[in-house]
């Protein structure tokens, strides 16, 4: 029921059932196994789901990196499957790599996860060296496939401008996020590795691969811990409902290829939605593919809800015990990126208004958006239903509607610039240069002053104003008790 402007997420879903269909189409043709078929499937849904690079040209060349990245990590997985240590050692090495790599961006991001999980994936189908040739043509097959259908087929990104993807904080070392990461990931894999082998001796690989998941797309301690808790709740939900269709479901072809076809479509229409919803239809996806291996039980899901748990428990370990990242120094340097982006903003309006050909604000516009999500996704763990630090909650609240005025007076502001026969008033300058300085006193620790503005018809001067008194409104609970969003946004800008 949630809002899908231009459709976005009915086509991704969409394309990602037809480009998935059309791999697992294509080994089948080939010849390929049913092993082959699900690891050509899970291929596909990766090239189609994990790769996000700003332009169409960096989504093609990240693509064909792929079966770089996912090769010589299946190799070694079906090499060391009868070596337990070194198998592990090497699981192990591969997560911690994997988190790493995404300090390279998108890029690094999707080779990541597709390592990781071609990894996941010869463990879920006990891949032997025997197999090696058929399944490494898998890959192959299922990626080209996937492509034609992303860059040929169905390219619905040439029409849409693009988006900038935020890099996550930056830094030097250990102080670097995606440094702290790599380790926490290692040590909560490693539990994860551990205890779920004591949980199932052949299922063991479910709880690191929870503990994965609950890493990917989150920065802080507190995201991490709420992606744990939605992953067990998504889960959960999933294997109840994958009682009720994929247990029957068992032997009936026609009725499996539609309840894979609805999960898939789930997974990618629900992904950018709810975390909850996405898990729910990953957990019948995987009860369908167990059904078609001929292994799915009632205690097989109970045994995967265990995992699960196990896994996420291994984040929630890793995270608060070691190498923490505070929520709230995240929340906060994610507040002041978008700050700088609505000055930024302002700023080419301003300079469009004044008759400049070249300054184009809807880039900067587009930009702001992708902030606003990441700091919705940072400020998640604050404004949960659980969390009980109601202050602090209210607080985080504020920021965000705050926040959410802004985007809106920016886009205003770029509609107003792209209107050919809007001109440009003197006002226009102080007033932007209004904006600056509201900009500039809340990242650096000071007072915005509240002003009354006079009432103008000039639509851009009253965007701007309403920007202006927006930011006033911020100052009160960017300044707030220690702990809360907003310290060290001043705080970092300060240190610089």
């Amino acid at each position: 029921m949630a809002p899908d402007p231009g459709r976005i997420r009915l086509r991704f879903a969409t394309r990602a059932v037809l480009g998935i269909g059309l791999a697992v189409v294509a080994c089948g043709l080939a010849g390929h196994s049913l092993t082959g078929a699900i690891t050509g499937g899970l291929a596909a849904l990766l090239a189609l789901f994990t790769v996000t690079d700003a332009t169409v040209r960096g989504q093609a060349v990240t693509t064909a990196l792929l079966p770089a990245a996912g090769l010589p990590v299946l190799a070694a997985a079906a090499v060391l499957q009868d070596h337990p240590v070194a198998r592990d050692a090497a699981f192990l090495a591969v997560v911690g790599t994997g988190v790493y790599a995404r300090r390279w961006g998108p890029r690094g991001h999707a080779l990541g996860i597709f390592a990781f999980m071609t990894f996941f994936a010869a463990q879920f189908l006990h891949a032997r060296t025997g197999q090696l040739a058929e399944l490494s043509a898998s890959v192959l097959l299922s990626v080209a496939t996937a492509g034609a259908v992303r860059f040929g087929l169905w390219c619905y990104e040439r029409r849409l401008p693009p988006v900038a993807v935020p890099a996550p904080p930056g830094g030097t070392g250990l102080a670097r996020i995606t440094t702290r990461q790599a380790v926490q990931a290692t040590a909560g894999a490693g539990f994860a590795l551990l205890v779920g082998q004591l949980v199932s001796g052949e299922r063991w690989y479910w709880a690191v691969g929870a503990t994965w998941w609950a890493f990917v797309n989150t920065t802080s301690r507190g995201e991490t811990l709420v992606r744990g808790f939605r992953r067990v709740l998504g889960t959960v939900i999933g294997a109840g409902l994958a009682l009720l269709v994929a247990v029957p479901a068992h032997g009936d072809a026609a009725l499996t290829v539609l309840v894979v076809a609805v999960s898939v479509f789930g997974i990618f229409y629900t992904a950018a939605l709810s975390y909850t919803w996405m898990m729910l239809w990953v957990t019948v996806l995987a009860a369908m593919l167990y059904g078609l291996l001929g292994v799915l039980t009632p205690s097989l899901l109970a045994l995967r809800m265990a995992e699960t748990g196990v896994g996420a428990l291994g984040a929630a370990l890793a995270v608060v015990l070691v190498l923490p990242v505070s929520t709230h120094s995240v929340t906060d340097a994610w507040i002041q990126r978008a700050l700088r982006c609505v000055h930024a903003c302002t700023a080419r309006t301003a300079a469009r208004l004044a008759g400049d050909p070249d300054a184009d604000p809807a880039p900067k516009a587009a930009e702001l958006e992708q902030l606003l999500a990441r700091v919705r996704q940072s400020v998640a763990p604050l404004v949960h239903p659980l969390n009980p630090m109601l202050g602090r909650k209210r607080r985080a609240r504020q920021v965000l509607a705050l926040l959410d005025d802004c985007a809106r007076e920016i886009r205003g502001l770029v509609a107003v610039a792209a209107d050919p026969e809007a001109s440009h008033d003197a006002r226009l300058a102080a007033a932007c240069w209004r904006v600056e300085a509201a900009v500039e006193a809340l990242t650096t620790g000071r007072d915005v002053e509240p002003r009354t503005a006079p009432s103008t018809t000039e639509p851009a001067l009253a965007h701007l104003h309403s920007l202006e008194r927006t930011l006033a409104e911020l100052s009160a609970p960017l300044r707030t008790p220690s702990g809360s969003p907003g310290r060290r946004v001043r705080a970092g800008a300060a240190a610089r």
